[in-house]
């Protein structure tokens, strides 16, 4: 089974919804057999790297709120937060633009780092209030988990570098339709969008285990049954 999740890393329900997913892997007996790959999804693409504004502030501007109901709002996500274990930190958080930290990603999903480093660039933005849109940070989390820091230095002051990868994710997000963050594909056929409850996804992966256990790979529109080997035999049955 695989699993394709659009995410972006200031999202906060992303990194929510990441954890109750892995909650249902961990409940899920065939979990050894499920593949999760991380899809690229910019909340904001026009976002700059530097807004000189802290979390309170963008959300009361981009919904028309007070700064006392922005900062309501954010201890309420971090509420369900904590209740996967996650501690956020909207104090400290630094929005910015996350092309390059998706860029980072591909990237090292081609060394096979693809997991961990999606793992860490969610726990530094909202955790360790990092700023995902500094070069030098996006390094020093790549040199965490383990990636060549030069190499890594050298593909983020390309501009070129992987961005084709991302915008390929966006483009195919266009086309199924999602519009907000984050959302499941599961076998490119079911769907789940949001921070779904653990249960939702403890359902949804026994749906798909049983129906796609159930189902042959191909349908056969055969004619005739004599026209292959079998058994080491070979033989054309007698016509009765």
């Amino acid at each position: 089974m695989k699993i394709e999740v659009w995410s972006d890393y200031v999202c906060p329900f992303c990194y929510i919804g990441k954890r109750r997913l892995e909650e249902a892997l961990s409940q899920f007996p065939d979990k050894d057999q499920v593949e999760v790959e991380f899809k690229s999804f910019e909340l904001d693409p026009n976002s700059p790297k530097n807004s000189g504004e802290n979390i309170h502030e963008v959300l009361a501007k981009k919904y028309g709120m007070s700064l006392e109901k922005a900062k309501q709002a954010n201890q309420g996500v971090g509420s369900q937060a904590a209740t996967v274990g996650l501690n956020f930190n909207f104090d400290e958080m630094k929005p910015t633009n996350t092309f390059d930290a998706h860029r980072l990603a591909k990237f090292a999903k081609t060394m096979g780092k693809e997991a961990v480093v999606s793992e860490k660039l969610l726990h530094a933005y909202f955790t360790d209030g990092k700023h995902l849109g500094d070069l030098e940070t996006l390094a020093d989390i790549a040199e965490d988990a383990g990636l060549n820091r030069q190499d890594v230095v050298t593909l983020l002051h390309d501009k070129n570098a992987f961005a084709a990868d991302v915008r390929q994710d966006e483009s195919l997000a266009q086309q199924y339709g999602v519009r907000g963050v984050p959302y499941f594909v599961l076998n490119q056929k079911y769907a789940i969008s949001g921070a779904q409850p653990t249960e939702t996804f403890v359902g949804a992966l026994q749906k798909v285990w049983q129906e796609e256990s159930a189902s042959p790979m191909f349908q056969d529109l055969s004619t005739t049954d004599d026209a292959s080997c079998a058994d080491g035999n070979c033989v054309i049955p007698e016509k009765k």
